[in-house]
């Protein structure tokens, strides 16, 4: 296509298309590359209410069309029992699935042995406090720019505070109106909860599962620790109270994803060379919007790191360890579920924290790698763990098909552009088999685990899924004027003085194991 023909799209396009190819080359080498966002037009304090959602990548093609033998073959890649089903063996059942590291040695789920099982649930917890899209249909084709996210993108904790306790009163104690409500669920404090059980939160989602909901309690908890930290210093007005006790908790969670969460996503390496050179949020003095690579493809990544079965707590099933498969269809109906699915309250369902983060204990368990064989138990979802209520129920066939709702380009093509190494259509022999040339225009998501299994040794993303991943992250914290890296970007968590980790978190938030008998 000539200038003459190009779309007005495509013209706007230019300028940055220009500039990624020539600053490509030095941070390929780095196995970085650079990208760049689009941003809002008119600059604000904080995060835009409204946004929509756009492309990283509008110049390049979509990998297929939306044609039927298309989604047959994407069905069929991610249907139960097909290319990536772990096939875990669970009649072994959950406890042997996360006791027993046989189990995982001879099946290609794999552990990741020095990754701890709570970072897939920071990582989902991060994922509802910046993105959700609640109106596209999963492999019909939408415009991103014509689908609201839902959410602020940015890492504001609007996902926890709502619109603030003049607003949205349920969520705050009617006893002292600048903290949070919070109830007992047993051994540790519950999300509070309505007559059926419902979670009264800002973003349902934060109650899809055991784990994200005990992280969100904990977020509610290190917030009213932090109300009482403001006033030991001597502020009373409540509305001044209030804000600097939400900054104080955003700066420490912000300061968590830049220095551990992010670096275990995509590598400390990559992590400060897109800190170093990724400025567009800071210099454009707009936010960024919701790029569709990142929310439909790349930083679905996660979903490869989900266990079959967790260990919820030591000592909460009358005196012995909670197991439970992460979803489980016989659980359906039950008051008091067997699986660790959200939205139910008992004495047994509390997090234990040091299975899923290392306190030094011994007890952390592992998350699974980053690869294209995904737990046996997300290819049977509850319909309730989904935004929209749909089937399929196959979470693999359901981020598939948001390849086709978005027309995301194949992953080669973004290397390419990128100029990083891309993965031969032998890395990917086995998509061959549909006829359709997926295997040299694969699927962005499917494209990103196979590019960590092989380039990553399943640890981390590799150049595209890392690129994606960490430049958004980074361009949504520096196009925030209120975030700490924008605002005071040497500031330092005043927690811990410094080494501030996820661990020291939870300690300040009063649900660490510390004599707590988790």
């Amino acid at each position: 296509m000539d200038s003459s023909q190009s779309t007005p799209h495509a013209r706007a396009s230019c300028s940055r298309r220009d500039f990624l190819r020539d600053a490509g080359i030095g941070l390929a080498t780095a196995g970085v590359a650079p990208l760049a966002f689009a941003h809002d037009e008119h600059p604000q304090s904080g995060p835009p209410s409204n946004a929509n959602f756009t492309r990283l990548f509008p110049m390049l093609p979509p990998f297929a069309e939306a044609h039927p033998a298309v989604v047959a073959a994407l069905l069929d890649i991610g249907r139960p029992g097909g290319m990536m089903d772990a096939n875990d063996d669970l009649s072994a059942g959950p406890a042997a699935l996360i006791t027993n590291p046989t189990l995982s040695l001879n099946n290609p789920n794999a552990d990741l042995p020095n990754g701890p099982a709570g970072t897939t649930f920071f990582g989902q917890f991060m994922d509802h406090d910046m993105t959700f899209d609640a109106t596209s249909r999963l492999g019909v084709p939408k415009e991103p720019t014509s689908a609201p996210n839902a959410r602020m993108p940015a890492f504001d904790l609007d996902s926890i505070y709502g619109a603030g306790p003049v607003v949205d009163q349920l969520l705050y104690d009617p006893r002292d109106r600048v903290k949070f409500r919070i109830e007992s669920g047993g051994a540790f404090e519950d999300l509070p909860r309505d007559a059926t059980g419902r979670a009264i939160i800002a973003d349902p989602r934060n109650d899809e599962n055991l784990m994200v909901s005990g992280l969100a309690a904990a977020f509610l908890l290190f917030h009213n620790r932090m109300v009482d930290r403001v006033r030991a210093s001597g502020e009373t007005a409540p509305d001044r109270v209030f804000a600097e006790a939400r900054r104080l908790t955003t700066w420490h969670y912000q300061w968590l994803i830049v220095h551990e969460i992010l670096p275990s996503f995509i590598g400390a390496s990559m992590t400060d060379t897109i800190l170093r050179r990724s400025q567009y949020g800071r210099d454009a003095g707009g936010v960024p919007a919701m790029p569709v690579e990142f929310q439909g493809a790349a930083y679905r990544f996660g979903h490869s790191m989900v266990r079959p079965s967790y260990r919820a707590n030591l000592r909460g099933d009358r005196g012995g360890p909670f197991f439970g498969f992460v979803f489980d269809p016989s659980a359906e109906g039950q008051a008091d579920p067997s699986d660790m699915r959200g939205g139910a309250r008992s004495a047994r369902r509390f997090v234990g924290w040091q299975t899923f983060f290392d306190f030094r204990d011994g007890e952390v368990k592992p998350r699974k790698r980053i690869d294209t064989t995904i737990s046996t138990p997300l290819f049977r979802l509850p319909l309730g763990a989904m935004a929209t209520g749909d089937a399929p129920t196959a979470l693999p066939q359901r981020n598939l098909l948001r390849q086709l709702t978005w027309s995301l380009p194949a992953g080669q093509s973004i290397a390419e552009y990128l100029r990083v190494p891309v993965l031969s259509h032998v890395d990917l022999g086995d998509l061959a088999r549909y006829g359709l040339g997926l295997e040299r225009r694969t699927p962005l998501w499917f494209y990103v685990l196979r590019e960590a299994a092989l380039m990553g040794g399943g640890q981390t993303l590799g150049p595209v899924g890392g690129s994606i991943v960490g430049q958004v992250i980074v361009d949504l914290l520096r196009g925030d004027r209120t975030s700490y890296l924008r605002a005071q970007p040497q500031w330092m968590p005043t927690v811990t003085g410094g080494g501030f980790r996820v661990v020291d978190f939870l300690t300040f938030a009063g649900v660490s194991p510390s004599g707590r008998g988790q």
